[in-house]
């Protein structure tokens, strides 16, 4: 009598090991390349909140105001393309009620847009696409992928520089969980502006180059760990202007010690979240650990039924 194997043996052991082979391949080629940051990116995150605004038809500081703070980041794909990066143009304005809604954005109480050129992968900022500012750092806007429990260097960008935020556990939005970080910003000299002098405290120069400072009271990001994207921010934003050389505070133009994402903003993050991280779960753990798995049972199988295989005369 002689043994010889069976077809379905065959078969089922053909595809087990075919399943091993597909697992790792999973995990180190196709997740790392799902894990990159899009190019045709288009969002918007407004912020609210009340504080002290510098009214220019009163010419003074009133106080209790409310601020809407609306960013738009949108991708320019055709850049991204020709770069290999991902090419984000940024619009932030800074509005009150009196402002909103407006027909020209420069009729804002401030617009500012820029542009951020990030590394697909690490999101490491990228100096080409004629971006500027000249963005620094580990983090702007979002965080990298697999975000790590330890301090970021995170840009800001009224500042011109990077703020430390610091890991403090972590914190849920909307019943999803995510990394807390926070920072701040000690009084800090941004630049100047042409003013009359008068305003700060000259009145006998009509026109003087006044300091402008910014400090923030307090910045605080809740970040997804495994996509990088913050799902909930919330900042303290205070600008003033101060007489040439002078180390007092002259003039208020925005003073607001907690201006966050609306309601509207954290569900649309944490929505946005859970689909990418979803994905990134699927690509990087679910399928590899059941394609090992699988293919380890049929493997084995096949295994044994060629062993056994089949008696013939």
């Amino acid at each position: 009598m002689r043994r010889t194997a069976s077809p379905l043996s065959l078969i089922l052991l053909g595809l087990g090991t075919f399943l091993l082979v597909l697992a790792p391949l999973f995990a180190w080629y196709v997740q790392p390349r799902a894990a990159v940051n899009p190019v045709d990116i288009d969002t918007t995150a407004v912020y609210t909140g009340r504080g002290s605004v510098f009214d220019l038809e009163k010419v003074e500081t009133v106080p209790g105001q409310r601020i809407t703070v609306t960013q738009r980041v949108r991708g320019n794909v055709e850049e991204s393309e020709r770069s290999g990066n991902a090419v984000w143009d940024v619009t932030t304005s800074v509005d009150t009620d009196k402002s909103l809604p407006a027909a020209d954005p420069h009729d804002a109480l401030s617009f500012t847009p820029h542009r951020w050129v990030l590394d697909r992968r690490t999101t490491e900022p990228v100096h080409c696409c004629e971006a500027k500012p000249d963005i620094q750092g580990e983090a702007y806007l979002k965080f990298p992928f697999d975000v790590q429990k330890r301090s970021y260097q995170w840009w800001d960008n009224t500042l011109r520089d990077t703020v430390v935020m610091r890991y403090r556990g972590t914190e849920q939005v909307r019943g999803y969980t995510g990394y807390r970080f926070t920072g701040s910003v000690p009084p800090t000299r941004t630049g100047t502006r042409m003013v009359p002098g008068r305003l700060v405290g000259l009145p006998d120069r009509p026109q003087v180059l006044a300091e402008e400072w910014y400090a923030n009271h307090g910045v605080e990001l809740i970040v997804d760990q495994r996509t990088g994207r913050v799902l909930y921010a919330q900042t303290g934003p205070r600008q003033t202007l101060r007489a040439p050389g002078g180390d007092k505070d002259a003039v208020v133009l925005l003073d607001a010690e907690k201006v966050s994402f609306t309601a509207e903003t954290q569900k649309e993050a944490v929505r946005q979240a859970e689909r990418d991280s979803g994905l990134l779960r699927l690509v990087g753990e679910t399928v590899p650990v059941g394609a090992a798995v699988a293919g380890f049972v049929l493997a084995a199988i096949g295994a044994a039924l060629v062993a056994r295989g089949r008696k013939a005369g």
